[in-house]
């Protein structure tokens, strides 16, 4: 079973830190599956270079083992590791469902699109036996509520009916993330995600049941997968793609040691390379956490890679935008209108 991290970095919020006595190589790391109880499932974001208001995440750590995702560091609030906890200690909020009811029934509630994932992936490969975001799904279609969905594993397929359903009321919007179309380069970066190829595929099958559907192609890794910008947003547009997005990668908090120590194992002949080139996106640094520049990056570079996007969205995606989502079904309580 492979992993993406090689080693579990101190937590910096945990005054102590543990080690083994026998090293655990980090491929033989076993999964464990910890539920809990949440106190809420809707989160308000409050970050002003994101198009999104509310999110919700029924996962905490992720199977799929990115090596570059930023949501390892939110695994250190649990009192876990970034590193091989991040992908072998999943927390499985078990109430979700239940938690969505209440809050989309709460008077002051009002219908906005809520992103369903955003920080770890709602279809990670334990969402197949749990299946709690397709219970979040139903919930959402129950009220009449507008959701939109970011996700990088084909697992999406299963819950076509229910998209197609959201889709005919114009509540849904999909985003298939697709960093690589190189198979030996997915395998290390993302090491338990699907292939690209089989995620240009979901954007077709998706698009074919008339789900809005649209391509993240994130994070570009400058001098490792900044190369394939034009040919994944061609690969999407011919899938029938509606909209694009990317960004950067940055390397916060434990990332920059998680992906570090990666890069040097798995890459060492390019590992200075790609350091130097992520860093020139950020005004010398790896990580740069202000507003917008966070995302696309500063610099000569990241103009590049912004002006690269910018043709090949020209290009290649020529479908019809992504329709509006539609606010004005939402049934409080999930009550049916008398009128319907």
């Amino acid at each position: 079973m492979r992993r993406g991290a090689r080693h579990n970095p101190a937590n910096r919020f945990d005054p102590l830190s543990y080690e083994y006595d026998v090293p655990i190589l980090p491929d033989e790391a076993r999964l464990q599956i910890i539920p809990i109880q949440a106190r809420s499932i809707v989160n308000q974001i409050e970050s002003p270079d994101l198009p999104i208001v509310y999110s919700m995440n029924p996962y905490a750590g992720c199977e799929h083992g990115c090596i570059y995702c930023y949501a390892r560091n939110s695994h250190e609030y649990w009192g876990f590791s970034a590193g091989i906890d991040f992908e072998t200690r999943i927390l499985v909020k078990e109430n979700a469902p239940q938690l969505l009811r209440q809050q989309l029934s709460h008077p002051s509630w009002r219908p906005h699109p809520i992103m369903l994932a955003g920080n770890t992936d709602c279809y990670q490969p334990i969402e197949r036996k749990l299946e709690l975001t397709r219970r979040l799904l139903e919930v959402l279609l129950e009220f009449r509520h507008p959701v939109s969905i970011i996700t990088k594993n084909a697992l999406i397929l299963r819950d076509l009916d229910l998209l197609s359903e959201l889709s005919r009321y114009n509540l849904v919007h999909v985003y298939i993330t697709v960093t690589t179309l190189r198979e030996d380069i997915r395998r290390l970066l993302e090491p338990r995600t699907a292939a690209g190829g089989r995620r240009i595929e979901t954007i077709r099958r998706l698009r074919e049941a008339g789900i809005p559907t649209g391509v993240m192609v994130a994070p570009i890794i400058p001098g490792l997968t900044d190369s394939e910008i034009l040919p994944i947003l061609k690969a999407a547009g011919e899938a029938g793609a509606q909209a694009a997005a990317y960004t950067i990668v940055r390397l916060n908090g434990a990332l920059a040691e998680i992906f570090e120590t990666w890069l040097r194992e798995k890459l060492p002949d390019q590992a200075d390379k790609i350091l130097h080139m992520i860093a020139q996106c950020h005004e010398g640094q790896l990580n740069d956490s202000r507003w917008s520049r966070r995302i696309r990056g500063a610099g000569s570079l990241a103009l590049t890679i912004e002006r690269t996007f910018q043709v090949g969205v020209k290009r290649f995606l020529s479908g019809p935008p992504m329709p509006p989502f539609d606010l004005t079904l939402f049934r409080r309580g999930g009550q049916i209108s008398l009128f319907e």
